[in-house]
């Protein structure tokens, strides 16, 4: 087969890695890459939005399976043009993207269809919001309604800061058209776990858990990021929360998707909080998580194609999905200063510390090729990831991993994965 990854981060680079496996691929293009999944695909200098393009490279390749890893085309609708044009496409289309692509849709879906969540309110008027605010329980959650890059998240400790909140995403647009509309919820206490999940349209089959950790610094300290690193399986998904979480959760989205008309096919990622009345929904997405995909497909036993195959053709049922009986940790090494401002272009010294080491990968998010070597060319460059028989070795292995690399203004969480010493 001839695959065609959609996406640039390290996200994709897993997806390229876990794709590679399969002996049923011949081929991989990847649009438009980056210089780790080079490796594994023929990288393609065309956007993620430029889906035009996108079509007719797919059509002129002869592509047999084009999978979007991406947010921003999944809620485009690149699936739908792609399908268009006659295109196997892993991912869903855009009218079940809104899943992610619009929180307030997906917080009236949960109420509609009583699946446990925190309680909000969507706000289009920031006057409005303003009002709600002067009788509301602190602290609070602003959420841009949008797609913000995993950033248009504002926790406000009291009014004054809530103020400031409604003006940053509503008044001033920090996060773009993302805060046309805005959510305020609840403020949700407990342990956070991210699920993701294969989905066909009827059926979901889990993948195992996670914990990503959001905040640039230690002590999760800091502004909100795409993620500084990641764990799985959690100890504190059990098999109670599981089971639960199934029943309460994961079907009836799917089965309210297909009872809105918007069936879901491809992924959808579940961010939960485990609060003292039980799990929640705190976010939903549309896609693997960056960095969770990098903890969670190195684990997996299956078959890359033969899972995604089976979403398309709505055949899940058939299928069992089977981890690995161990743990990974993903420690991601960053430009200092991100995620606000940081300089790019340093050299990338140490990458091929990892060729031939069994359980330890180096997943590529912002690098590039230049002059023959390899530089820095994002806010998250690398997310390092390494095994282990349970998390403590794991983690420890993943920390002695990033020593092998070396760049300048190289910045990294010192504490991905303590919360498993305290587990």
């Amino acid at each position: 087969m001839k695959v065609l990854i959609v996406g640039s981060g390290g996200r994709e680079h897993a997806i390229a890695y876990s794709v590679a496996k399969s002996e049923r691929v011949s081929e991989i293009y990847c649009a438009p890459g980056n210089a780790g999944i080079a490796e594994y695909a023929q990288c393609v200098e065309i956007g993620a939005m430029e889906f035009e393009k996108l079509v007719t490279f797919a059509t002129e390749k002869e592509i047999d399976l084009c999978i979007v890893g991406m947010d921003d085309p999944l809620v485009g609708g690149l699936v739908d043009e792609m399908e268009k044009a006659g295109i196997r496409t892993f991912g869903p289309r855009k009218n079940a993207a809104i899943l992610e692509g619009s929180k307030a849709f997906s917080k009236n879906l949960m109420k509609k269809y009583h699946i446990p969540t925190a309680a909000y309110e969507n706000f289009t008027d920031p006057e409005k919001a303003l009002v709600y605010l002067e009788t509301a329980k602190f602290p609070i959650v602003l959420k841009a309604d949008g797609l913000a890059l995993g950033k248009g998240v504002l926790i406000c400790q009291n009014l004054e800061e809530a103020k400031e909140g409604v003006k940053t995403i509503m008044l001033d647009k920090k996060f773009g058209t993302a805060g046309n509309e805005m959510v305020i919820e609840e403020f949700m206490t407990g342990r956070e776990v991210s699920v993701l999940s294969f989905v066909d349209g009827k059926t979901i089959k889990t993948m195992t858990s996670a914990q990503d950790h959001k905040r640039a610094g230690d002590g999760d300290t800091g502004l909100n990021t795409g993620g500084m690193g990641t764990f799985s399986p959690s100890p504190f998904y059990t098999k109670e929360v599981e089971a639960f979480c199934e029943k309460y959760i994961y079907q009836p989205t799917v089965d309210a998707m297909a009872a809105e008309g918007r069936p879901f096919k491809g992924v959808i990622f579940f961010g939960l909080m485990l609060t003292a009345e039980g799990p929640k929904v705190l976010e939903y997405n549309a896609r693997f998580g960056d960095p969770e995909a990098q903890v969670v497909l190195p684990r997996m036993k299956n078959d890359m194609i033969d899972v995604i195959e089976a979403c398309i053709d709505g055949t899940l049922n058939k299928l069992e999905l089977q981890f690995e009986d161990n743990a990974a940790v993903c420690v991601v090494l960053a430009s200092d200063g991100y995620p606000v401002k940081y300089e790019k272009g340093f050299p990338i010294e140490g990458l091929e510390k990892f060729k031939g080491q069994d359980g330890y990968y180096c997943f590529h998010a912002g690098t590039k090729k230049e002059n023959g070597k390899i530089v820095t060319n994002g806010g998250r460059v690398l997310g390092v990831t390494a095994k282990g028989k349970d998390l403590k070795e794991a983690r420890a292995n993943a920390y002695k991993a990033t020593e092998w690399i070396q760049f300048d203004n190289k910045y990294m969480r010192q504490d991905i994965g303590k919360a498993i010493d305290e587990a």
